[in-house]
């Protein structure tokens, strides 16, 4: 219980993860604004690629990430893992893979990745934004739901020229921490809606 205890909030922090994606827009001399961190999330529908993970503990996970926007992504893990994070139909689903009794699932709005998997994303007309901050080299943009601060938040750090997401860093419901690296992304391919499926895929795992 203890280990599915501890790999369900890892799992919970990387479905807060975006997809690096970089776009050819003017050098921003000082913090990308917020209607352009609007824009960049909006110019895309799917995306797969790369991700590292840094979990909580320090140790690394690497995997799969694919994303059709709105309100859906999967995360699948590297073997010798078969731990499965996907979101879709409006609920997250936790594989862990050394069972095969289902997913642990709960409603995707009550994650901050709800806020960026929006239809329309719009950071400058909503009270999401709690930290907007530049260093010269890069952007960082806290947000997370105004009226569920308790959800947790994310710290999404950008560069400019293009505007494009490096990483981000994930505070969940607990106060853990979660790091997530992309890379190797594509944008704009054909994905199938099995990949989202959460009933497709816990009767496959029951086989």
């Amino acid at each position: 219980m203890q280990y599915l205890h501890c790999m369900s909030m890892t799992r919970r922090s990387l479905l807060l993860a975006l997809p690096a994606f970089a776009v050819a827009r003017p050098t921003f001399a000082q913090a990308i604004p917020l209607s352009e961190i609007s824009r960049y999330f909006n110019s895309f529908t799917t995306a797969e690629g790369e991700f590292t993970q840094i979990n909580p503990d320090g140790t690394l996970s690497t995997g799969r990430i694919f994303i059709r926007r709105p309100g859906r992504v999967r995360f699948e893990y590297d073997p010798p893992e078969r731990s499965l994070v996907m979101a879709g139909g409006g609920q997250v689903a936790i594989f862990d893979g050394r069972s095969n009794t289902g997913p642990n699932q709960y409603p995707l709005r009550h994650t901050p990745l709800n806020l960026i998997l929006e239809r329309d994303v719009d950071f400058s007309n909503r009270q999401m934004v709690v930290g907007h901050t530049h260093d010269e080299t890069t952007t960082t943009v806290v947000a997370q739901d105004p009226e569920n601060p308790q959800y947790g938040s994310i710290r999404l750090i950008f560069s400019s020229d293009p505007t494009e997401l490096r990483q981000w860093v994930i505070r969940d419901d607990t106060g853990a921490e979660t790091t997530v690296i992309l890379g190797n992304m594509r944008f704009g391919g054909e994905l199938s809606a099995r990949l989202f499926n959460i009933t497709a895929e816990t009767e496959a795992r029951r086989r």
